[in-house]
Formats: structure tokens, sequence, C-alpha cells
């Protein structure tokens, strides 16, 4: 019989709604059935497209013996970090305290009054050196819970203090203010010691897509004109599109490589991955002109079209790491892997010998069971293209017939927001009319199922149904950001009104007396603490997010008071960027938009006519950091930064304005590019 999973919307919680194990969702009513059957509680953290989290639930969620002596001796409880980041934050806080590390699955054991006392991530089915099995972890925790129950909630209790005595973040000063220029060349020095200068990217393995750092470090370029700055960028950047984390036959990067030269990726695919690195070389080729950063900022906009985009017009989360190899079992990285004799038979000989060569792919191969990645291997530029493209063509089309990975098509607002950020921008670079119109599907998604009149959100969607759950800060600010961004891209000025109301409700719900912000609203469910991180992880923080929106949002209506709540939360880059750079990325970003401006740009004309959309594409390529753009009929009343701004007479004209001084209206195209930093 399935369990109480089987009416949940979310497509982790639905993956186990046919386990043995009597889950409950995460609720009250889970809470009060551990308090009435005097029982702690397991929690069990995970998403979709997790490996390890897989691994554990074929161990041991699925085995009839575990699963009975859980519903026995616990109330186990499932949640999607996804779907509930909130709860996900707080327990994660109390494991790397505890244990000095994290991730997922993530395995912690609760009082039935939520408080953690016990944790871990994945437990084995045997003991392994080093690691008890989850048999026996169970049976230790529920002896300690029989015998010492009275010295177990005390430790719950004390965890519980500590972890509020760690809320609130200490900005430095009673006046904090927002980075200035000596912060930001401190962060960029940060940055240059953590630099690898042999593979790209910064640290040494796992090593992660540092997407919001080479935002930061592009804009600084565009700000001071750093070569170094645009260095690292242009290495990073070529590094991982030659790399096996880049799918060198469908386009889309996997969520990170688990050595430091990205040869060999944790191969699952994430929406928010692909959206911050799609804008990433979108822009890197608005600075460079650099064909690869265009040839993969167009691919990876077409993988999220192609392969993550749902029946709604909104993008699916993720792709999985594992798929079925052809014998019934299900393996990682399956679906993207090759020997030379499954190149061979899709091939013939020669030019199986030849894609060999061009993609690295060897007899001991770079992954398991003498399979390679497949990698555009250094010095390896062959001349036809011709032969390349027929390759992949076909390579491509063999790999459809295998079985595919998993998708999870869960729509979650902030990736979505992401993704019309990069869509939207992307399609405007390079002419691609489609790219915009499947921005604006996801965008049109978002405010009709996702927002609601009082511009409150649901973090979550599932085939046209809106989920239970409250959207969180990053929700807010990440919605905003593509909304601004596609009203720049399309000159449609509702898509400001509507980032407006979201600003709103971050400024009313979301932020504290002092300006630093939390990531639930005040009136979301009180867990065992209110998270509040400002730090970036695989994806903009909701605070340094809601920092760039609300900048964004006051350069277009000349909102001081969104200003002031931008520069207010901008003071955590202070304490924070020159320390540890790599970890708030997206608020350097932000704090070099302030600095420079963020400028300003009006473009009025008949839509229709050559010129205005001349300007109009001039002020999109600028490289300005964070610049915002309008564009409108003369005349328009939609979006303040047109309002009076006629004509110049009688043509299109832009405006470039900065802190509230604007200069001279120009009608060409030059002039606005050479004001911009095009």
């Amino acid at each position: 019989m399935p369990n109480r999973l089987a009416h949940e919307m979310s497509p982790y919680l639905l993956q186990h709604a046919e386990n043995p194990v009597e889950w409950w969702p995460w609720s009250d009513e889970a809470f009060e059935d551990a308090r009435r059957r005097g029982v702690p509680v397991l929690l069990s953290v995970g998403y979709a497209s997790c490996h390890w989290c897989h691994v554990m639930a074929h161990e041991s969620f699925e085995d009839k013996e575990t699963a009975e002596y859980l519903n026995a001796h616990f109330v186990s409880v499932k949640v999607d970090r996804e779907e509930r980041p909130d709860v996900d934050a707080v327990y994660m806080e109390a494991v790397q305290a505890a244990t000095g590390q994290g991730g997922w699955p993530m395995t912690v054991f609760l009082t039935p009054e939520a408080q953690p006392f016990y944790f871990g991530t994945y437990f084995p089915p045997r003991p392994r050196p080093g690691m008890p099995s989850f048999r026996q972890v169970l049976e230790g925790v529920s002896a300690a819970w029989a015998d010492r129950r009275e010295e177990v909630v005390d430790v719950a209790g004390r965890i519980v203090e500590d972890l509020a005595q760690r809320t609130g973040i200490a900005l430095g000063s009673d006046a904090p203010a927002p980075p200035g220029e000596e912060d930001l060349h401190a962060a960029l020095m940060g940055l240059t010691r953590e630099f690898d200068a042999t593979r790209g990217g910064f640290g040494g393995a796992p090593k992660f897509p540092p997407s919001m750092a080479l935002e930061f470090l592009l804009r600084h370029h565009a700000r001071t004109g750093s070569e170094g700055a645009l260095q690292m960028v242009s290495a990073t950047c070529e590094a991982m599109a030659r790399g096996g984390i880049y799918d060198q036959l469908g386009g889309g990067f996997a969520r990170y490589s688990v050595d430091a030269g990205w040869t060999v990726p944790h191969f699952e695919k994430m929406l928010y991955d692909n959206a911050l690195l799609c804008r990433v070389y979108a822009h890197l080729w608005r600075a460079t002109g650099s064909d690869l950063a265009r040839r993969v900022a167009l691919e990876t906009a077409d993988f999220m079209v192609r392969e993550l985009r749902t029946a709604q017009g909104g993008f699916a989360s993720a792709l999985d790491a594992d798929s079925d190899d052809g014998t019934g079992r299900h393996v990682e990285g399956a679906y993207y892997v090759w020997t030379p004799e499954q190149l061979r038979e899709v091939l013939g000989e020669a030019d199986a010998e030849f894609a060999a060569g061009y993609f690295g792919v060897t007899q001991e191969g770079t992954f398991e069971q003498g399979a390679s990645v497949l990698q555009l291997p250094d010095g390896e530029r062959p001349a036809d293209a011709g032969r390349v493209g027929s390759v992949r063509e076909r390579l491509l089309a063999a790999r459809e017939r295998r079985a595919r990975p998993g998708r999870d098509d869960k729509i979650v607002a902030a990736w979505n927001g992401l993704a019309v950020a990069a869509l939207a921008e992307t399609g405007a670079y390079f002419d691609r009319p489609d790219l915009v119109d499947a921005a604006t599907e996801a965008a049109d998604l978002l405010m009709r199922l996702h927002m609601d009149q009082r511009g409150r959100l649901a973090r979550t969607s599932l085939d046209g149904i809106a989920g239970a759950h409250a959207g969180v800060l990053e929700d807010y600010a990440d919605v905003a950001e593509g909304f601004l961004a596609l009203s720049a891209v399309t000159g449609d000025g509702a898509w400001v009104d509507f980032a407006g109301l979201l600003m709103d409700t971050v400024l009313t719900r979301f932020t504290a007396e002092d300006g630093t912000l939390f990531d639930t609203a005040d009136d979301a469910e009180a867990l065992i603490r209110r998270p509040q991180d400002p730090t970036d992880n695989a994806a903009p923080s909701g605070w340094t997010a809601a920092a760039g929106a609300l900048l964004s949002y006051a350069a277009i209506t000349g909102s001081s008071r969104h200003r002031e709540a931008a520069e207010r939360a901008l003071a955590v880059v202070r304490a924070l960027g020159p320390r540890v750079p790599r970890f708030i990325g997206w608020g350097l970003a932000v704090a070099e938009a302030r600095l420079d401006g963020p400028r300003e740009v009006a473009v009025v004309g008949p839509g229709d006519d050559p010129a205005t959309r001349a300007l109009h594409r001039a002020a999109l390529l600028a490289t300005a950091p964070g610049a915002v753009v309008a564009v409108g009929e003369p005349g328009s009343e939609e979006v303040p930064l047109l309002q009076d701004r006629p004509l110049l007479e009688g043509r299109p004209a832009a405006y470039v304005c900065r802190g509230f001084t604007c200069d001279a209206p120009t009608a060409d195209v030059e002039a606005l590019t050479a004001k911009l930093g095009g």
C-alpha cells in the first residue's frame, strides 16, 4: 500500500510513496503522532536528482526489515529540500555545526518537539570503516531514547539554544555601509589567491562552477579595466566548456566535477546551474566577442528549453545523475559516457577513431568500467568543422535512444526566475526571439500560477497546480530579477510593476529594522529558528539576490526607499567579501553595480523603427555593471525611467543617467556604446 507521501506534489516525495517505511510529510500531524507514541522523529532530507539519496533509499528505505524497525521505533518524516529550503537550512546548520560537514541525504533525529539531537548524512546498510550501518544508528538512537531520554532531551535543548545564538548577522558597525573600492579590490585579491591557474576555477576537488564569482569578475573588469579579473573568467569558462562537466553533445552543465580538472562530473543537471552559467557565458561574449562563449551560451539555453521545459511553459528542476545502463541497473552517468566500442557501433571505424581523439575517449577510460566522459582535450582543434558536426549529430541521435535520466518536473519559482533572466538576455544578444518567447512564457507562468494579487509567491508548482509551501526570500528576489531582465529586453513595463510587488513584500515581510534579511517571511511557519544566511551557495543567496533586485528596481523607478534597502543589505558584503569572496560572489557583483551607479538607460522611439531597435540593442550589450534598460514609445508613462523623455529632433534617442545626473540624449549608436562601455 502506498504511504502518506502518495498525496504529495513533490516528485522526490512521490519517489518514496511505495516504500514500506510509513513516511509522513513535514507536518504538525507527524510531530503530534511522535508525542502521542512517545518516540523520536527520523528526519530524512534529500531531492529527486540526488544520487546518494537514491542509493540510501534502495539500500534501507526499500528494505522490509529496516522499514519494520523504523515503523516500530520512530515517526519517519521525509522532506524535499528544494520544496522546503527553510527546513533544510535550519537542520543542515545543526548537522554542519555538529559534524563539520553536510550533504544529502541528510539524516537527523529529532525530539517530538522538532529539536535535533543526532546527525548524519548517508548511512550504509552494513558497517564500513569509520561509519556505522544505518541499522546500528537506528538501534543506538532507539536505545538512548529508551534509557536516557532526559539526557537526550537536554542535549537537544542545548543544541537549539546554540543555534539561536548564531542567529543575527554581525555587520561590524552601528552604521553599516555597503562595500567601497578597497573592499572590492580586497575581494579580487582573495579570488586571485584561490584561483587555479592551471585548470581554471577556484580551490580543489570537488570543483563547482563559480557562476556568481565570475559575474563579479566580469563586472569588476568592466568598471576598472582589470585584465586579471577578465583572464580568470576566460580561463575558467574555457576549462569548463572543454571539460566533462559540460555536455559536449547536448549542451548544458552538470552540477559539479568530482576532480579539480573538470573531467568527471557528478552527472545531475540542475536548472539553477544552467541558468546562471548561460548568463555568465552570454556576458563573457558581450565583453570579449568570444566564439566559444557564444556557442556555450546558446547550447546551454537550447538545452534548458529542449530538456527542462514543461508542458505549462516553466522549467523543471533537474535531471537525474542515474539512468538504466541497458542491463536493468540504474547507474550514474550511464546516459552520458562512451567506450571506443560504442563509438565504433555508431560511427564506423574511421569516424570513431576521429571522435575518440577529438572527445578524449580512451580504452582505459576516464570514468568507471573503461567508459569515458566526453571532453575536448587541450590542443584538439581539428579544422574539419563539418566532420565534427556530423559526428556530434550522430552520437547525440544514438544517445537519444538510451534510457533517459529521470526528470524532476517540479517548478521552483526562484530557479525559473533565473532562467527567465538568462533566456531573455541570451535571446536578445544573439537574435533568438524563440528564447525570449520561452522566457516570457515562463514569466507568465510564475505570474499567473505562483503569484497572488498581494505579491505573495508559492515556492513550487507541479503540472499546473501551485504547491502549498510559501516562497522564501530567494524566490521573491530571483523572480523579480527575471521580470526586470525581461522588461529590459521586451519593453513591457508590466514586468516592472510585478517586480515592484515582490520587492514590496521583501521590504515588509523579510526585512528586519536594521536592514538585515531573513530567508523566510515574518508570517511563515515557525521552525526551531528563523533561517538567515547571506552567503551564496550553488545559487545566489536570497539576501544578495534581493539586494540586486532592489538596486535594479530603484534605478528603474527612482525609488529611494528601495535604493536605501539595497545599500543596507549590501553591508554584509562589506563584512564578508574581503574574507570569503567565493561565497558571496553575487553580493560582490551587486556591489559593483552600485559603485557604477548603476547606469540607467532610457531608449525612446517607435518600436518598429530600426533606429530604436539599434539603440536598444546597444544598451542591452553595454558592459556597464548592472546597467538597467527601459525602452518604449515617446511619452510612455508605463516605466518611470521613460517618463519625460522626448525624441531628439524627431529621432529615436537614448538617455543615460547615473546618480541623478543625466548626459545629453544621443541618437548615435556608437556614442551610446562609448558612454556605456559596450
